[in-house]
């Protein structure tokens, strides 16, 4: 009987999929970023992404440069209260080569679920956030609800047909 439960057990641990270093170290990295805004750490927030990166916000006509997005958020940090997002689902792909990984994640903030998408380089010694996406999330339900909503916003009213 002890043999089978030993047996038991190996099997059933050489099935579970433990996280790789790369994966322990995206999840480690967003989520000192995110960490980063709640904290209004600045620094610690825009440390994290690359003199080349892209931030596409929620609202249609937010393509963010990384310094045009740190002088837009500058304010939000220094009064001391940025944004708090809190991820609870993300799955991530590496390339073949290891130097760009792919994300996608769910994330609990004040607008409800977001969710966030992006492309962060892998230097060998360090991470960086090249590209991220924030999208609200709505409920198939309420879609047209939503759409007569933007049918009254200046920014978005002429994309909607009758």
């Amino acid at each position: 009987m002890k043999h089978i439960t030993i047996l038991g057990l190996i099997t059933l641990f050489s099935f579970s999929n433990p996280q790789s270093k790369i994966e322990i170290d995206v999840d480690q990295f967003l989520d000192e970023w995110h960490e980063a805004a709640a904290q209004a750490s600045f620094e610690g927030y825009f440390s994290k992404l690359d003199e080349d990166a892209i931030y596409l916000g929620t609202q249609s006509d937010e393509r963010w440069t990384k310094q045009k997005f740190a002088e837009f958020a500058k304010p939000y940090f220094d009064r001391g209260k940025a944004w708090d997002f809190k991820a609870f689902d993300r799955t991530h792909y590496t390339s073949s080569d290891g130097k760009l990984i792919w994300f996608e994640e769910s994330l609990k903030t004040w607008m409800g679920v977001c969710r966030g998408s992006g492309v962060i380089r892998n230097y060998g010694d360090s991470l960086k956030l090249v590209h991220y996406n924030l999208a609200v999330t709505i409920s198939n339900d309420l879609v047209q609800d939503f759409v007569e909503l933007v049918k009254k916003d200046s920014i978005n009213s002429f994309l909607i047909e009758d």
